[in-house]
């Protein structure tokens, strides 16, 4: 199957993202990179791995988090697969030529059953491009190095306008320092000390967009911690009244990138409930909102749908 005839729908694995509203999200993470690197030797960041294994259990912060700084392209394998011996190698050669333009996360699906699950895997070998947490295009099956090259070269020349510039005035700016340090516990799945880092940015500047949308993701990333999604989504649907359960299940939903789904969720259980209830719910849902960018378009739409639920 050629990449013309395998475009996944765009999600977010983060929380749904549109690329132009992200852009001035990623032009804030680029100045804190930039800023991280001037702390290295010589002002230069060392360089990363070109190829990474990847588990359900360090998915969010090795491919979410990571494709918020560079392109990701995920390979979904299983050491059965015959065409997956083929294709990997030609990854694998190709991210090493890249020179950290992008990296190759490789994932075991017979290893790692809940990345397959919650990326809707139908056959393997697949191959997803990801950005800024979200899935932006693949292909399955595999293909000729030239096709590879070429489907990798489309993906790098429709991102070149939302990746910032490395150098200039912009990418010279002081970062936060409690901002990079927050990342940085993202990343090494230290929740505590980012969550902490965060609120210390927000003692400083309440209004901080970058603080308040990284502590909502801390937010969201330790409520879903441990959460089974199988046994969450079948007990969403036996039990449609139960608020607890309904607010897991717009959780996950939101981790794995089907933020309108999350939101008409909680949507229609604020027309349902009321009171205390439907207190509780909206505020959880506030509290999605803030996860995403200010001008995010599914966020402007979920807003105008609640005011409609409400009044």
């Amino acid at each position: 199957m050629s990449p013309a005839e395998f475009n996944p729908r765009p999600g977010s694995l983060y929380g749904a993202v549109d690329l132009g509203a992200r852009k001035q999200a990623l032009e804030a993470q680029a100045r804190r990179e930039a800023a991280a690197a001037q702390a290295g030797a010589g002002g230069a960041a060392p360089a990363g791995p070109a190829v990474i294994d990847v588990t359900d259990q360090t998915f969010s912060t090795e491919v979410v988090e990571r494709s918020m700084r560079v392109p990701v392209i995920l390979d979904l394998w299983a050491t059965w697969c015959g065409p997956c011996k083929q294709l990997s190698p030609i990854l694998e050669k190709l991210a090493t030529e890249a020179n950290g333009r992008w990296v190759l996360a490789k994932v075991d699906v017979d290893a790692n059953p809940q990345i397959a699950q919650a990326l809707r895997v139908q056959s393997i070998p697949t191959v997803l491009a990801i950005f800024q947490g979200q899935a932006i295009t693949g292909f399955q099956g595999a293909l000729p190095e030239a096709q590879v090259r070429q489907w990798l070269d489309q993906v790098m020349q429709a991102l070149a306008q939302y990746l910032p510039p490395a150098q200039g005035a912009e990418a010279q700016r002081p970062a936060d320092p409690d901002l990079v340090a927050a990342e940085e516990a993202v990343q090494k799945g230290d929740l505590d000390a980012a969550e902490a880092a965060y609120q210390r940015v927000l003692d400083r500047s309440p209004k901080d967009a970058d603080a308040k949308m990284g502590l909502a993701g801390v937010g969201l990333l330790r409520r879903t911690q441990g959460l089974d999604p199988a046994k969450v989504l079948r007990e969403a649907v036996e039990r449609p009244d139960d608020i607890d359960v309904q607010l897991k299940s717009a959780d996950l939903e939101m981790l794995s990138g089907a933020a309108e789904s999350a939101f008409n969720r909680l949507i229609d259980l604020v027309r349902r409930t009321a009171g205390e209830e439907r207190d509780k719910v909206r505020l959880h849902l506030l509290g999605l909102f803030e996860t995403l960018p200010v001008d995010d378009p599914t966020v402007a739409k979920a807003r105008r749908q609640l005011a409609n639920a409400l009044f």
